[in-house]
């Protein structure tokens, strides 16, 4: 049987790295989301175990938001957020679109925000006025 190849310690694999970086809470959820489409490795969406090196850039998707970042080390280990920070770089592009979306949904009313569960009988009673029964 061959030996294993050595690892190179300026590489890891991008579901490991993602969970390093604290972009997701578990493993299993960096993983979905790479196997989702949700995590392109220098505008290409890739598998799992694709290696992450020092340069690469990431496009990554978590809920409504898109973060593009710069790979600056690689750690296949959780350590305490301000060791993950040192991980990666947010590019001007990416945090200048999230502050717009951001300020985009302060203006926007959220759907359904004036509803407070149930009508009482008053807001039913109204409602038939409006309804002209």
């Amino acid at each position: 049987m061959p030996p294993h190849p050595p690892t190179d310690p300026a590489r890891t694999r991008l579901d490991k790295w993602l969970w390093a970086a604290r972009f997701f809470k578990h493993r299993t959820a960096a993983t979905e989301a790479v196997d989702g489409g949700k995590v392109k490795l220098n505008g290409i969406t890739v598998k799992p175990a694709r290696d992450v090196k020092p340069g690469d850039r990431l496009d990554i998707t978590i809920g409504e938001e898109t973060r593009t970042v710069l790979v600056r080390a690689v750690a296949d280990r959780r350590g305490s957020a301000t060791v993950a920070q040192t991980l990666y770089e947010e590019t001007a592009e990416s945090i200048a679109e999230r502050e717009h979306a951001r300020e985009l949904r302060k203006l926007a009313a959220t759907p359904g925000a004036d509803l407070h569960g149930r009508p009482t009988k008053r807001d039913r009673r109204r409602m038939d006025r409006f309804g002209g029964h």
